[in-house]
Formats: structure tokens, sequence, C-alpha cells
């Protein structure tokens, strides 16, 4: 996946209304945003194909998918039918669960990101002593893309070493979380911002003034 100015808009609000608004603000510095429950469960599943529609944007959805395989299975179909571009899914549900949204994503053409470890301080609880296997895990199951955290640039670094200089990984964490832009390049292939961004008085100059750090 290729994606303008190595930048993913995290885009977390409540409302189509503002989702527009911001995108309309920034549309010429990005051409990726990742779309999550809180926008999809106050606009539905329909405010993807809109603002494709509206923008030309590629849609990653983070819905961090971790049921059954079953299930997984109806997730990641009826988002792809949405129109959604590629999707997250969790990786510490095991090797069937993950391989049904694989097979849900080459169903439909699409791309499947696989989440090994989280940006927030809970994950070194329970997900970031196991995310190293999950990384090889992908890798065994010819996964492509990840998702690594911004905010510890040691184990971003660990996971890149097991999935390999040809894999894709987008980091979150930048920003209000902490994470360094562009230390965080130095592994990854984009960032993901959210707040840093669409909670600023002026989104518009906190993307150009974002990317312009990244040099």
């Amino acid at each position: 996946m290729n994606i303008k100015n190595n930048l993913i808009l995290a885009l977390d609000v409540m409302s189509e209304s503002e989702a527009v608004e911001i995108c309309e603000s920034i549309k010429e510095y990005i051409d990726t945003i990742k779309i999550g429950y809180p926008l999809a469960l106050a606009e539905g599943l329909e405010i993807i194909k809109k603002l494709k529609d509206q923008f030309g944007f590629k849609v990653i959805c983070d819905f961090k998918v971790a049921d059954i395989d079953a299930t997984n299975e109806k997730i990641c179909d009826e988002t792809f039918k949405a129109g959604a571009d590629a999707i997250i899914c969790h990786g510490f549900v095991g090797k069937d669960s993950v391989q049904a949204c694989l097979d849900m994503a080459n169903k439909h053409e699409k791309e499947l990101f696989l989440l090994t470890e989280m940006s927030h301080p809970g994950a070194k609880m329970f997900l970031q002593k196991n995310a190293d296997a999950i990384a090889q895990m992908g890798v065994e199951m010819g996964i492509k893309n990840y998702v690594a955290p911004a905010t510890r640039l040691d184990r971003l670094s660990d996971i890149r070493n097991i999935v390999g200089e040809d894999a894709f990984i987008i980091s979150p964490g930048v920003g209000k979380q902490g994470g360094d832009g562009k230390k965080t390049l130095e592994y990854s292939n984009a960032i993901i911002v959210g707040r840093s961004i669409y909670e600023s008085q002026d989104p518009k100059s906190a993307c150009k003034n974002l990317i312009e750090s990244l040099v």
C-alpha cells in the first residue's frame, strides 16, 4: 500500500460532518485514513464509501478483529463489501482466526494488517510478551502488512527484524501518546496520527507541520 507522505490519519471522530470537515482541510497532504469503531458505530459502515467517494482516500478499518474464525470471516466480509481497502486484525487469537481474515482479504483482493503489539501502556501487561511470536506467525502465514508501536522503538525494531525489510509496517502512537514520527519511520513505512491533527484548532497546519518534521 502506497501512503502519501508516510502519514495515515486516524479519524476517530464521532460524526460524519466532523469527519468531512477534517478531511476537507487536510486532503492535499494525505491519501489514506484509518477508521475505527467510534466513527463506524456512530455513522454506520456507509461512512467508508462516503469518504472514499468524496475524497478518493484509501480506507483502513481498524476493527482489531479478534474473534473465532467463523465470526472473523463475517466481520471482514461486511467490511470489505462496504468499501474498505484494508482491515486490521489481532494476532493473539491464533492462526485459525487470523487465517479467516486473510482468506477474506484475498477473496476481496484487499489487504490485511496483522496487529502485533499496541501502543498504549497496558499492552505491556499481556500483549507485549507474545508480540514476537505473533509477528513470526504472520511471517509463516505469508502476511505482508503489520501494525507495531511507535511508542516503543526497541519493540518496533524487534518486530521489523522478525517480519523483514520487505514487510509493510504502520505505527500508531505518534503525537499525543508520545511517539516520535521521524524516529519511527526509521523502522516503519508509515505513521498513524489522530488526535494531534483532528483535535488541533487548525488541522491543516498541524498536518503540514507534522509532515515537515519528518524530513
